[in-house]
């Protein structure tokens, strides 16, 4: 996924309200930006940490500027929620994930069970049509180690729930997880932060639901799918 225009560099002054933030850019000027994550962002919201800004030309548009890395001293996080579905979108159109690689066809955005629509509906002859929905991680409170949830998702345990319904009635249901960071080494669930969601994963897993986790590849020009991390449980 490439960025549409050149990043612009700030520093972070603080971040409020779920969806905002305010930034120094480097000609000194303070302004408010959109923050693209509903979640805690906890490590990723001190003030004085360097991050840079993507500039909207949409006259429409309330906030001009979005956040979209947060700069730490192991590599560049992206924090725009937005940008998962993009990242592996593109993954998936290059063949670039294995275990998903034999897909024909990728529809975005298809209703499914009763009141959700999953990420991606992969269909191909010959094979069962995979339900894979995508989730984004960027919180490391251990060195090495990337965590999902950051703040309790009931949205989430419930993807859990349908993705496993697909799979009884006899289709492919995948979860992948998407590190926006390159720092890490593995991937386990934050059960002390939603412990909910952490039993509805390990049912869905009984019940057929498979799981991904891959990091990504981030500069101030795009973001790419990674490598492969292990899940550990």
């Amino acid at each position: 996924m490439l960025f549409p225009s050149p990043l612009i560099r700030g520093t972070l002054v603080r971040r409020y309200k779920r969806f905002l933030a305010d930034v120094v850019l480097e000609t000194g000027e303070e302004i408010t930006v959109h923050c693209a994550n509903p979640g805690a962002m906890t490590g990723l919201n001190m003030p004085g940490l360097p991050v840079w800004l993507s500039k909207s030309d949409n006259p429409k548009r309330k906030l001009a500027f979005s956040l979209e890395l947060v700069e730490l001293p192991t590599g560049s996080v992206g924090i725009n929620t937005a940008h998962p579905n993009r990242i592996v979108a593109s993954a998936l159109a290059a063949r670039a994930i294995p275990e998903l690689a034999a897909y024909e066809t990728v529809r975005p955005e298809v209703k499914y069970a009763e009141k959700s629509r999953v990420d991606f509906l992969l269909t191909g002859d010959g094979l069962p049509d995979c339900y894979l929905e995508i989730k984004n991680v960027h919180l490391v409170r251990a060195p090495g180690l990337a965590e999902f949830p950051d703040s309790v998702t009931a949205r989430g345990a419930r993807h859990l729930v349908d993705l496993a319904r697909m799979v009884a009635e006899g289709h492919r249901a995948v979860m992948l997880y998407l590190v926006q960071r390159a720092d890490c080494t593995g991937f386990a669930l934050a059960s002390d932060i939603d412990a909910a969601y952490a039993t509805a994963f390990s049912s869905a897993r009984e019940a057929g639901v498979e799981a991904l986790c891959y990091d990504t590849v981030i500069s101030p020009q795009a973001i790419r799918l990674g490598r492969a991390l292990p899940i550990r449980h």
